[in-house]
């Protein structure tokens, strides 16, 4: 059987970060929460998992493009409350390009790249808003993440903009290579570098990730926090262990040719490294 998930990432105005997981591998159904400092692995029977396009439910969790309703009541967490997603903004096509036509150890996807939320959840006993916060979609499925990957992703900028950059070591029909996808969605306006547009990885990096694309070029720079213990798929279950800064300090430049079109530095950055020394 092969693993899917969704990966809904919620920011309040406060600063407060909250990301929620669901999905299911081989071995069971699963929600998994990401908070700034702790991160859970909630296991659901397969038989309590149900899913119709993008609209997913998980022992009595309900997940849609809409919002998310949360009921979790375990020992470890409790976690309610709704959130409701408004101006949801889809990237224009699907982000792997040309390599959605061919079998891939992991596909990725964009839901939404930015969105409104409404709403709030109850946290082990900490009411948390998100009123007028952030809100960012996107999902994965396939038999195993990447052996050597990196990811970042932030919309939590004075500007209205949201970045996403994943840079991974891809096997492909018994060779590997390095692929890129990255959409910088600045003022309405969506921005894509890949590797099927001709993308260059001029640097990639702990707490470093260079991207340049024709006249295009963007330079993330993270410093990067220890992150929060999280369950990733690995041959179709969820046996490997991979570690997720859910809210860290980060810089974002992106310019074309000597025009600077976006220079933006937040505190609430999502960033995971997963390479090799």
């Amino acid at each position: 059987m092969k693993f899917e998930g969704w990966y809904y990432k919620h920011q309040t105005c406060a600063g407060k970060s909250l990301a929620v997981i669901p999905g299911r591998a081989a071995d069971g159904a699963f929600v998994l929460v990401i908070t700034d400092n702790k991160s859970y692995h909630i296991p659901y029977p397969l038989s309590e998992y149900e899913r119709s396009d993008n609209h997913v439910i998980v022992g009595g969790n309900i997940f849609n493009p809409d919002g998310i309703s949360l009921n979790i009541q375990r020992p470890e967490l409790t976690l309610s409350g709704e959130i409701v997603y408004t101006n949801l903004t889809p990237i224009s096509g699907d982000i792997m390009g040309p390599f959605r036509f061919f079998p891939m150890e992991c596909r990725h996807g964009i839901v939404s790249i930015n969105h409104s939320l409404q709403g709030e959840v109850v946290l082990d006993g900490e009411r948390q808003d998100f009123t007028d916060g952030k809100g960012y979609i996107e999902s994965d499925s396939g038999r195993s993440f990447p052996k050597e990957y990196t990811w970042v992703h932030c919309n939590a900028f004075e500007t209205d903009c949201s970045i996403m950059a994943s840079v991974a070591r891809i096997p492909f029909y018994g060779l590997r290579f390095w692929g890129c996808i990255c959409v910088v969605w600045l003022n309405g306006r969506e921005y894509r570098l890949a590797t099927y547009k001709g993308v260059k990885i001029l640097r990639c990096e702990r707490g470093i990730l260079e991207l340049k694309q024709g006249r295009y070029r963007l330079h993330v720079s993270i410093d990067e926090q220890d992150g929060q213990l999280l369950s990733a798929p690995n041959s179709g279950k969820m046996s490997r262990f991979i570690r997720e800064a859910l809210s860290c300090t980060a810089r974002f430049r992106f310019t074309e040719g000597d025009v600077c079109l976006f220079d933006g530095e937040s505190n609430h950055a999502s960033y995971e490294y997963m390479m090799r020394h």
